[in-house]
Formats: structure tokens, C-alpha cells, sequence
């Protein structure tokens, strides 16, 4: 056991003088590269410690101190931040094309969920076509007015369950049955079913998956400030993520082969649904196969299933005698 404390520490002492030595060489080419002002930086770690717990009010005490367009070091990365509106404007409308492209944290290479997925892929024909997909056939004008009847639907199913605990004096909690309801109106969207039921438990792994992906995409990792440690997975973000995500992929998959077959039986019903137009299309644009489509699922919806979580605090009062925010959940 001390034999491997040792060796745990000579690395990790290793690991600190390289990382201390590669913050100097490359604070020496920063300085040569005319990067905006910014707060003073501590060897490795950069500002990461300025930062704080609240991030965004540490960000704008620098904007006041070192202007509208300032440089960071995050660990090891050098970061630009940018908090005039003129230039946020100047950036993300007319220089869009430079600055599209997003940094990939680690956790969205569990799966090569970045090789796929739409928002992490670089601007490419491949780019076009998945956002074209999902422009006119998941959240085109004409897709969303054509479910209303969907959401209004499950919108009712949302009142009367509610109805239902407070005639027996039960507590709601609110996020879980936003949550739910999202994920079942997304669901019906893209494959005509319900995926969450109460009473079924392999709707609570589902929820459980799914909350267990968000939890841990939320989660700090080391390896975003620290490109090095990426094939370490220092803290098991990638690896945990993983298993959540080819859940999700085994999933998707599965309801595709289902379709598919489906849809060769002569007494097939057409569904109407988002996957009944990907299996329409996917003969017509080259680019497009069932990992994609997997994969747009497991975009679509992770970020749906991130909104319904996001209702849980709600502010009562109206500006008028405004309480503090209550959690109901």
C-alpha cells in the first residue's frame, strides 16, 4: 500500500511540473499573440479559482475592471470572453461562420456522441444535412402546429393526474411530473408511444438514464480545463456517461428495428411521426443511416428532457408580493 501512495504521488507530482512547465512556455506565447486583457493568471491552474461559485458575477466584475473583451485561462485553455452587446452582435451575426463551431467537452465523447451529434459537429455537408432534417422535420412551424392536438392531450393528462392527488391529499412534485410529461410528448412526437408510465418500471430506468446523463454532463470535469487527462478519465465522467448514453443508442436502435419491420406487414398503419419521415427520407439523403438518426434521437431528446427538469422553482406573487423562490419538489 505505501509502495503505491508513493507512486501515486511521484506522478502525481510529475504531472504538476510538467503542467507547471507548459503553463510557462505557453503564457510566453500568449503574451506574444496580442490576446485581450485579462486577470492575473496563477501557474497551472490559470483563473479558474477567480471564478468562484458564481461565475457569471465574477465575469462581470472583470468586464468593469479589464473592459468588454477580455482573456481567461481555464486551466490549461485560453478562453475569450466577450460581454458588449456590439460585439457579441459582430460575432454571432456576422462572423457566425468563424465562431459556430463549439468546444467539445469531454463527457459528449462518451459513445463518439461528438462525431454525430448536431450541435457538436463543425460546420460540414454533413452539419447542413442533419440541421436541414431537423429544421423541416422535428421543429419546423408546420410539424409543431400539426401536434397541438398532441400537447394539448397530454397537457389534460398533466391536470388530472394533478386532480387526482390533490382529492386524495398527495403532494405533487411538480418537476417530476413536468418532466414526464415532456418526455412522453416528445416521445409520441418521435415514435408514437409513451416511454414514461408510472406503473412500468423500465420507465423508471429510463428517467433514472436520463437524469443520471444530465447530472453527469453538468458535472465540473478536469478534463475540460485539462486536455491531458482526457484518455485518464481522472474522474470517471466519460466512462459513467457511456452506459447512459448506449442505453439510450440500444433504445433508439431497437425502436427503429421495430419500425422497420413494421412497416414491411401489409396491414401497416403509417404513424405520421417524426421516425416514420426519417425511414421515408433516409433512402433519399445519402448522408443519413440509423446511427445517425440514433443519435439525433439522443440529441432531441436530451435536450427536451433537460427543460422538464428545469421546472422546479417557481416564483410566487406575480410582482406583486413576490415570495422567495419555492422548491416543490
Amino acid at each position: 500500500m505505501d509502495l503505491l501512495a508513493t507512486s501515486l504521488l511521484g506522478l502525481l507530482l510529475t504531472w504538476l511540473l510538467l503542467q507547471a512547465f507548459l503553463s510557462i512556455k505557453n503564457g510566453n506565447k500568449s503574451s506574444q499573440r496580442k490576446l485581450p486583457p485579462g486577470p492575473r493568471r496563477i501557474p497551472i491552474f490559470g483563473n479558474l479559482f477567480d471564478l468562484g461559485d458564481k461565475p457569471h458575477r465574477s465575469l462581470a466584475k472583470f468586464a468593469r475592471i479589464h473592459g468588454p473583451v477580455m482573456s481567461l485561462k481555464l486551466g490549461s485553455l485560453i478562453t475569450v470572453v466577450v460581454s458588449s452587446e456590439t460585439t457579441a452582435k459582430e460575432i454571432l451575426q456576422k462572423q457566425d461562420l468563424i465562431f459556430c463551431n463549439r468546444t467539445i467537452v469531454d463527457a459528449v465523447r462518451a459513445s463518439q456522441h461528438y462525431e454525430f451529434g448536431l450541435p457538436w459537429l463543425p460546420v460540414s455537408p454533413l452539419w447542413r444535412t442533419l440541421r436541414k432534417v431537423s429544421n423541416t422535420h422535428i421543429f419546423s412551424s408546420l410539424k409543431l402546429d400539426s401536434n397541438e392536438y398532441l400537447r394539448r392531450h397530454k397537457i389534460q393528462q398533466l391536470i388530472a393526474k394533478v386532480g387526482e392527488s390533490r382529492l386524495k391529499g398527495e403532494a405533487v412534485n411538480i418537476g417530476q411530473a413536468a418532466f414526464d410529461t415532456t418526455i412522453n410528448l416528445l416521445s409520441n412526437t418521435m415514435f408514437s408511444v409513451d416511454l414514461v408510465d408510472p406503473n412500468s418500471a423500465r420507465a423508471e430506468e429510463f428517467r433514472k438514464t436520463v437524469y443520471s446523463i444530465m447530472v453527469e454532463a453538468g458535472t465540473p470535469n478536469l478534463a475540460d480545463y485539462f486536455p491531458l487527462l482526457r484518455k485518464m478519465d481522472p474522474q470517471g465522467v466519460r466512462h459513467r456517461i457511456t452506459v447512459h448514453f448506449d442505453k439510450l443508442l440500444k433504445l433508439f436502435g431497437n425502436m427503429i428495428d421495430e419500425r422497420q419491420q413494421s412497416r414491411k406487414s401489409q396491414d401497416y398503419t403509417a404513424s405520421n411521426d417524426v421516425l416514420d419521415l426519417l425511414d421515408i427520407i433516409e433512402g433519399d439523403i445519402e448522408e443519413l443511416n440509423k446511427n445517425l438518426i440514433t443519435h439525433l434521437f439522443l440529441m432531441t431528446g436530451s435536450v427536451c428532457c433537460w427543460n422538464g427538469y428545469n421546472i422546479k422553482y417557481i416564483r410566487v406573487g406575480d410582482g406583486r408580493n413576490t415570495l422567495k423562490s419555492t422548491c416543490f419538489t
